[in-house]
């Protein structure tokens, strides 16, 4: 499987399981996040802890599900980023429409503040 899905309630934590978010997988991933972000989520954790590279397509993903939560007041946490995603975030001056943590627990802690 390329990902997993797991909710509980408002919440749901959606876990990529490949090395690479790119043109190959990001369509799976955006069909995926137009499911999953639905007005009753209110949190969407993006468990990117296995992703090792991510292109142009794969940052597409990630705003796509930046504005479906956002059209339903929710909220968006990225964890387990790699310095590699993470700089490419920076380059394209998109990392500050995110919240980043380390673990799925710290972001579940941190959206239960």
């Amino acid at each position: 499987m390329r990902f997993s899905v797991e909710q509980d309630d408002e919440l749901v934590v959606f876990t990529i399981k490949e090395p690479m978010l790119d043109a190959v997988l990001a369509p799976d991933v955006k069909s995926e996040i137009l499911i999953i972000c639905q007005p009753a989520v209110k949190a969407l954790i993006i468990d990117l802890s296995m992703v090792q590279i991510c292109d142009t397509q794969g940052l597409s993903a990630l705003l796509l599900a930046r504005r479906q939560m956002n059209e339903h007041e929710g909220f968006i946490v990225l964890v387990g980023v790699n310095e590699n995603v993470h700089n490419l975030l920076r380059i394209s001056k998109i990392d500050d429409l995110f919240e980043f943590k380390e673990s799925v627990s710290q972001a579940i802690a941190w959206l239960q503040e």
